[in-house]
């Protein structure tokens, strides 16, 4: 049996070079503070950028075609990922914690903040062509436009920041963890049981699996393992299980939007604006974090790793080719859907990653509420797509 060497199309080797180099370079700083668990906040970050590059990874996708086409694939991936997460995850949350390490769930309120953010989230998908973790491996393999995304979702989010208060004092009926309700063991079969329940009827609906969850063109093999494309199965199990890994980590479930909303504020602070002036700003730990290197605060640190690992990926996959050509029509859905995913991130308490997955593999309700909203924000976005030229 013969083993593929990873290696890199000569066209695409300053792009990965300069991926690994950054990588290393920020792994050498940790390895001289003996920083650890940044060290292997690193390594996951890079796994999940390999991971969601590799195995095309989007949830935004996934939605579009099971509304459109009925295509159940995408779906059935989220739902043996969350599964295995929320298996993973109950035993480490119900005692606090793993190997020496504290953990604690993602858990937020069911209030209008919530149910606008995810609303407005959904249907910023659809425009911008992608969720948080889409964007951020997209951006990483090249893509211009998901650029733009990224530059607009940064802004979104901080302008978000500025009107929470408002927000959140709007009617909220407090926080529901199923886990502490009934016992992880109990929120875990219910939320299993609910996942059934939606796949079922989404069966009933008419959506079937229409692409290979495993095995047909994206079988496996060392080149495969490489140069991908990975199965979306395999997908979703390295998802859950890195996803595990940060909870260990970082302390904390994944999560994607609060480097964002740090990135637009530190923007808006090069350019003159005074932290004091909002009391979203004000408490002493985001004051902290507005200070510190952006390599310091955990999630920017994942999120920059994901770029990196996403850059490398599309580099072995002989993919990176910026296309500067889009038409202004385009253009503008990446402007408006960027404003929204941010804007409607900081309001939901997370994304597709922060509120969906970490929320519902923590057993909280919120979870489950982002992504029915969620998914009617993206019914509407699917059917304006076409007004802005987007196929």
């Amino acid at each position: 049996m013969t083993i593929a060497v990873p290696s890199v199309p000569a066209t695409q080797r300053p792009l990965f070079l300069i991926c690994a180099c950054a990588a290393l370079a920020i792994a050498f700083l940790y390895l001289q503070d003996s920083d650890w668990r940044r060290l292997a906040m690193l390594a996951i970050g890079c796994g999940l950028g390999v991971t969601l590059y590799h195995a095309a990874f989007g949830f935004t996708g996934a939605y579009r075609k099971l509304l459109m086409e009925r295509d159940l694939s995408g779906i059935v991936a989220q739902a043996v990922m969350l599964a295995i997460a929320m298996i993973l995850f109950a035993p480490v949350l119900s005692a606090g914690g793993a190997f020496g390490l504290k953990a604690g769930p993602a858990i937020a309120p069911l209030n209008v903040s919530l149910v606008t953010g995810a609303l407005i989230f959904g249907l910023g998908m659809q425009l911008a062509g992608g969720c948080a973790s889409g964007t951020l491996f997209t951006a990483g393999g090249g893509n211009v436009r998901m650029i733009v995304v990224l530059v607009f979702f940064c802004a979104g989010s901080f302008w978000g920041s500025l009107d929470l208060p408002f927000w959140r004092s709007l009617p909220s009926l407090g926080a529901v963890s199923l886990g502490r309700e009934f016992g992880y063991v109990g929120g875990v079969a219910i939320q299993l049981a609910m996942l059934g329940a939606i796949l079922g009827a989404l069966w009933l609906w008419g959506a079937r699996i229409r692409k290979p969850l495993w095995g047909g063109e994206m079988a496996l093999s060392w080149r495969t393992l490489v140069h991908g494309p990975w199965p979306l199965l395999l997908g979703a199990i390295l998802l859950a299980l890195l996803g595990f890994a940060t909870l260990l980590a970082k302390g904390f479930p994944w999560g994607v939007t609060w480097g964002f909303t740090l990135w637009g504020a530190k923007a808006a602070m090069a350019l003159g604006w005074d932290p004091a002036s909002s009391s979203f700003w004000t408490p002493a730990w985001r004051q902290g974090a507005l200070r510190a290197d952006l390599l310091k605060e955990a999630t920017s640190l994942m999120n920059i790793a994901i770029i990196l690992g996403a850059g490398m990926a599309a580099s072995l996959a002989g993919k990176i080719a910026p296309n500067l050509r889009m038409g202004w029509l385009p253009l503008l859905a990446a402007v408006v859907g960027g404003l929204m995913l941010g804007y409607g991130a900081r309001l939901a308490y997370g994304c597709n990653i922060g509120a969906f997955f970490a929320g519902i593999s923590s057993t909280s309700l919120h979870g489950w509420v982002w992504i029915f909203v969620a998914m009617a924000g993206n019914v509407i976005g699917v059917r304006l797509r076409p007004l802005f030229r987007l196929g």
